[in-house]
Formats: structure tokens, C-alpha cells, sequence
């Protein structure tokens, strides 16, 4: 079994959502996706999709897109990201996931050979833009859930984790979500949310042992990316 991750997936079957005004390179994108995807997954595959995947604004406008992933082979385990406004309720999203897809919140996934992880995060105190009343109390909440999720993961396993907000500030300094995943000894760190030029202040390799992947789709080239061998 192999483990890939692709984040920002961003459909919009079932909404006026076209992200080609972001410029050619996400020309098509969903079809792109769909055909890199057949390509590289098998069925006993399992795919991380760390967040701001459909554009929907309603769970039921959700549901073209989340079939359209359905439909596409492996195991899928959905995060959700800051864009998807869809996801309110985790007990009506996992009752309206296809089968063999699993929403991931406050909780953690065991594979099979490994156990995910994850949270949605946010901005890191240091971030341009970081608002101390408006964003500390946000971000310390998603320590806490990052925290439950880790907590059900244990110690002592195969631990990956994924995040939609990359971990760090555009400084690269270590972050509170940095010092979970030293504590709990995971052994990768998947993550999305930045595109185009925001992706040079990403960071992407290993440190403190820890291995972190940008995953966005364009970043990716719109094909799911290998993480491992389970």
C-alpha cells in the first residue's frame, strides 16, 4: 500500500467557481487531477487531501465534488481547510461521505502501518497579517484539537500528520504546532493552503526528524504526491 497526499483540490462541479482566473496553469484543473490521479493511485492506495477542497458553500453543493473524488481509485482522508464553508457539521459530512472516505477532526485514522493525524492550524503568530485579538485565539484553539488528534493517535506509532495551514510563519520558526509533532514523535508533516509565490517562504524537508511536504495541487503539479510506502 502507498500513501500520497494532494491538498487544494478546489472543484467546483456543482458551483461558478472557475479557477483559471488564478491564471492558465489551473486550466482544467479538475480534469488534470482526475487523470494524473488514475495514473498514479491504485485502489489499496490511501490519499491524504488536506483541505479547501470544493468550493461549495452548502453540504448538499458539496456532494458533485466529493462523488468526483469518490469515483477516483484508493482510500481518501479529507481535512477541512478554511475555504471549504461547506463543512459544518462532522456528523453530516461523514454521513454524506461516499464510501472509503473519511473525514478527519479532533480524532485520528488508523491505516493500517501507520495512524493520521491532523488539524485544520491557521496562522502562525509572526505571519504578515497575524492579528493578535482576532487570530491567537484561533490559532490556540486548533493547538488544542491538533493536540485531541495527536492524543488519539498515541505514542509509539507510525504517526503522519497533516495540517491545511502550513506550520510555520513565513520566517520558518518553530510554532506550537512544530512542538506537538517533536512531542508525539510524528514522522511526517503534510500541508497545503499556499500557492503561487507564497509558496517560497514554505518550508520543505526535514527537521528535528521530522519530514514536511507542501502538497498544494498546483504546487504538485495537479497529480497526487508519494509520501510512502505503508
Amino acid at each position: 500500500m502507498k500513501l500520497f497526499a494532494i491538498g487544494d483540490l478546489h472543484l467546483s462541479h456543482a458551483s461558478d467557481k472557475p479557477m483559471d482566473v488564478f491564471g492558465p496553469a489551473w486550466d482544467n484543473h479538475a480534469s488534470r487531477i482526475g487523470e494524473a490521479w488514475r495514473k498514479t493511485v491504485a485502489d489499496e492506495d490511501v490519499v491524504l487531501i488536506p483541505g479547501d477542497i470544493s468550493w461549495a458553500m452548502q453540504l448538499g453543493e458539496a456532494k458533485a465534488d466529493l462523488d468526483f473524488i469518490a469515483a477516483l481509485p484508493g482510500k481518501k482522508i479529507l481535512l477541512r481547510g478554511n475555504h471549504d464553508y461547506w463543512w459544518t457539521s462532522l456528523s453530516k459530512v461523514r454521513a454524506m461521505l461516499p464510501e472509503g472516505m473519511y473525514a478527519l477532526q479532533n480524532d485520528a485514522v488508523d491505516i493500517g502501518g501507520a495512524i493520521i493525524a491532523g488539524s485544520r492550524g491557521w496562522i502562525c503568530p509572526g505571519s504578515a497579517g497575524f492579528d493578535e485579538d482576532t487570530d491567537q485565539k484561533i490559532y490556540d484553539r486548533e493547538v488544542i484539537r491538533l493536540g485531541m488528534s495527536l492524543e488519539r493517535a498515541g505514542e509509539g506509532e507510525r504517526i503522519i500528520a497533516m495540517l491545511h495551514y502550513p506550520p510555520f510563519n513565513e520566517k520558518r520558526n518553530s510554532s506550537a504546532f512544530t512542538h506537538l509533532f517533536e512531542r508525539y514523535n510524528v514522522e511526517r508533516v503534510i500541508y497545503g493552503h499556499l500557492h503561487g509565490k507564497s509558496c517560497r517562504s514554505a518550508f520543505e524537508g526535514t527537521r528535528e526528524g521530522i519530514e514536511y511536504t507542501l502538497c498544494s495541487a498546483d504546487h504538485i503539479g495537479f497529480a497526487p504526491k508519494f509520501i510512502s510506502e505503508i
